[in-house]
């Protein structure tokens, strides 16, 4: 059956792993990694300390978990998928699209309300404000956080309020810009992405009001083959990773029974 034509940005990273390889140092190897938008920031960094540690180049590119997940079954050149969620993952496992076994938590992450303004968000109140407008999330259809957004607005009784004001981005990052430009008063943000900001005011929602939000990565098919694929996946469980992944505002697990991390 002949698959669907890959977007331009799916053939343009096809582009850049090519030069990344060939540019690379001999005996370093890269690696082609599919990333949440969400753990941009952190992937950058971690990205960085790879290099650094093992002389091999990880190219990353960002979308919402289900835009990547919807490229990777369109044959996207990942090797490595690092997901917002546990749902994607184990989708790609039992789809054939991921090694057997090589799925484990690298991340839990935490849900944010945001607003630039200093003083606004104290807590849940910040919901009936009469002067408030729009809330942005990331799309629920696709991205955990927007998920796990609605679930604690039902948990707190403003379900109402949220759709009635919801301006949806394509991910969490589209949901941060909303708010920075001033075309939300209010965010739910994955506290990585307001964790080293000074400014405006945040509350960090309860965990108990919504799903953890366990994020995995899996080795996918085509790093099957690839060392550089299977060492990045390992350094993801690192202490320097772990160093990095805490500053960004996540928790880590522990590994648990068979390598996988315990919940």
């Amino acid at each position: 059956m002949t698959r669907p034509a890959l977007p331009s940005a799916i053939l343009t990273a096809q582009l850049l792993a090519g030069i990344a390889f060939a540019g690379a140092p001999s005996g370093a190897g890269t690696v082609t990694a599919a990333v949440a938008a969400n753990f941009t920031a952190a992937a950058r960094e971690i990205a960085a300390a790879f290099e650094d540690a093992t002389g091999d180049r990880a190219l990353l590119s960002f979308g919402s978990t289900g835009q990547l997940y919807a490229q990777i079954l369109q044959g996207a050149p990942f090797e490595v998928f690092l997901a917002a969620d546990e749902a994607r993952p184990a989708l790609a496992e039992r789809e054939g699209l991921a090694v057997p076994g090589s799925r484990r938590t690298y991340a839990v992450g935490r849900l944010v309300l945001f607003s630039t303004d200093m003083g606004r968000v104290t807590g849940p109140d910040a919901f009936r404000d009469p002067g408030l407008r729009r809330i942005a999330l990331a799309n629920p259809a696709l991205a955990p956080y927007g998920r796990a957004a609605l679930e604690a607005a039902r948990a707190l009784g403003v379900e109402d309020i949220v759709r009635d004001r919801q301006v949806i981005g394509q991910n969490v990052s589209q949901a941060h810009q909303f708010v920075r430009t001033g075309n939300a008063e209010l965010g739910f943000l994955a506290l990585s992405q307001v964790v080293r900001s000074a400014d405006g005011s945040r509350w960090l929602v309860p965990e108990h009001l919504h799903a953890p939000i366990r994020q995995q990565a899996v080795l996918l098919e085509a790093g099957h083959g690839n060392p550089a694929a299977a060492r990045f996946l390992d350094f993801l469980g690192s202490s320097t990773a772990r160093e990095i992944l805490r500053r960004h505002g996540y928790r880590t697990e522990q590994p648990g029974p068979g390598g996988r991390n315990g919940p």
